[in-house]
């Protein structure tokens, strides 16, 4: 059987990251990726924060294919009736080095695997690993239809869905009441409408988040992210609420629903669908992280649980890059130490030494917290009436700003469920 020094099963950003810091130092690795090519089948459009990991590989960062600088934030609230949106602009996040930047997969990761090869490492596309090859509980290697490849180290980053990972016992298989689906529309737009729609200078970009209606009080939210002539627009549903609702709706009719929203449409007009795509996304946060190691093996990105739902800003992808590049590096400092089977205590005391899984456990409370439909139907009402009352003017005399506000509040807020989820944002 061939082997080499180490197999990265799964050609996302996590299994990049991995294969570039150990072809950058001269080991042998074979990248394997199902798709045509790399980033064929990781259709995400949307947003990676390069400031976490910007000191991982600098040099990536400083070249690679990003689309638009995000400089300007929105979130809206949307309502049957009516939609509240906040923006926010800061010249912190208008100057270089920017925090983050509007991306597309298909274009990002099949440059990061040109990176990969140039620096000496084989990436197979178009490939199915179907099984991980066991000897004694340990790891050694992959079997890809009838080829068999023998590995010192086996880092395992082929996605969400950990097909080969839970069938060889690595993880858990993944249950759909953690977990949500996003359906995903890629629309072209011109340069210069997508600036002027969202108040941008040239070049730069905008996240724009939406919560409420858009989802049919069920958990998730929609998102837009523009990129350099076109915009990635989509939704995210939790699977649990959508297969226990009642009227049992079809989940992939929100997404044409969203966008001919009287407040959304205006956004999309005159734009031309490019692709549709949908994908699986983790919503367990830190409860859902597996054992990151084994006897020969890593886990990384998603396949490690490494997703994080804020409710304000959605991460995933900077998690893949850091799990990538800890996971070289403890190979790799393993490798030079001369015991390999150091690299998975190694690699998990990296990641959880660093913002990696310590932001995840911050944000643990938050996975419950969102469970709570009311944050999706009762607030973005509530606060789309207190912006109502304060804009309408009728014959009657005018009441004060203080009594028009306080009126809704105390209609809306001033009661004891909304004590209660006060008391719960604490934990957040």
């Amino acid at each position: 059987m061939e082997k080499v020094d180490c197999i990265v099963v799964g050609g996302g950003l996590a299994g990049l990251s991995a294969a570039y810091g150990l072809a950058s130092e001269g080991l042998e690795v074979i990248l394997i990726e199902r798709g045509d090519y790399a980033g064929a089948k990781n259709v995400t459009g949307g947003r990676l924060y390069v400031s976490p990991i910007r000191d991982m590989y600098p040099e990536l960062w400083e070249a690679a294919p990003f689309e638009r600088p995000v400089t300007r934030e929105f979130i809206t609230l949307l309502n049957s009736g009516n939609a509240t949106t906040i923006e926010f602009a800061s010249d912190k996040f208008a100057a270089q080095p920017y925090q983050s930047y509007t991306v597309l997969r298909a274009t990002l990761d099949l440059w990061l695997s040109e990176q990969v090869m140039e620096k000496g490492g084989m990436v197979i596309t178009n490939q199915r690993v179907d099984e991980l090859l066991m000897e004694d509980g340990k790891v050694i290697g992959i079997r890809a239809g009838e080829d068999e490849i023998g590995a010192d180290m086996t880092i395992v980053a082929e996605g969400v869905l950990g097909l080969v990972s839970t069938k060889a016992g690595l993880r858990q298989k993944p249950s759909w009441k953690d977990h949500a689906v996003g359906f995903k529309e890629t629309i072209e737009l011109p340069q210069e409408v997508i600036e002027s729609r969202w108040h941008l200078s040239p070049g730069q970009g905008a996240a724009h988040l939406f919560m409420g209606e858009v989802t049919k009080g069920m958990l998730g939210g929609g998102f837009l992210y523009t990129n350099k002539s076109s915009i990635s627009f989509g939704i995210v549903l939790g699977m649990k609420d959508a297969k226990e609702r009642a009227d049992k709706i079809d989940v992939y009719t929100l997404l044409d629903d969203f966008k001919a929203h009287p407040h959304v449409a205006p956004l999309v007009a005159g734009g031309e669908l490019l692709e549709y795509s949908a994908h699986v996304i983790s919503e367990a946060g830190y409860a859902g992280i597996p054992q990151l190691y084994g006897d020969g093996y890593l886990l990384a990105g998603d396949t490690a649980g490494l997703a994080l739902n804020q409710l304000y800003t959605v991460r995933g992808m900077d998690f893949a890059v850091a799990s990538g590049y800890y996971a070289a590096k403890a190979t790799l400092e393993a490798k030079q130490q001369g015991d390999l089977s150091a690299a998975g205590p190694m690699y998990e005391k990296m990641m959880r030494d660093t913002w990696v899984i310590k932001d995840l456990e911050t944000a643990q409370h938050i996975p419950h917290f969102i469970e709570n439909p009311r944050i999706f139907t009762h607030y973005p009402q509530s606060v789309g009436r207190i912006f109502e009352r304060l804009f309408t003017l009728t014959s009657d005399p005018t009441e004060g700003i203080y009594h028009k506000v306080m009126g809704s509040v105390k209609q809306d807020f001033v009661n004891a469920k909304t004590v209660k989820e006060l008391m719960g944002v604490r934990k957040i």
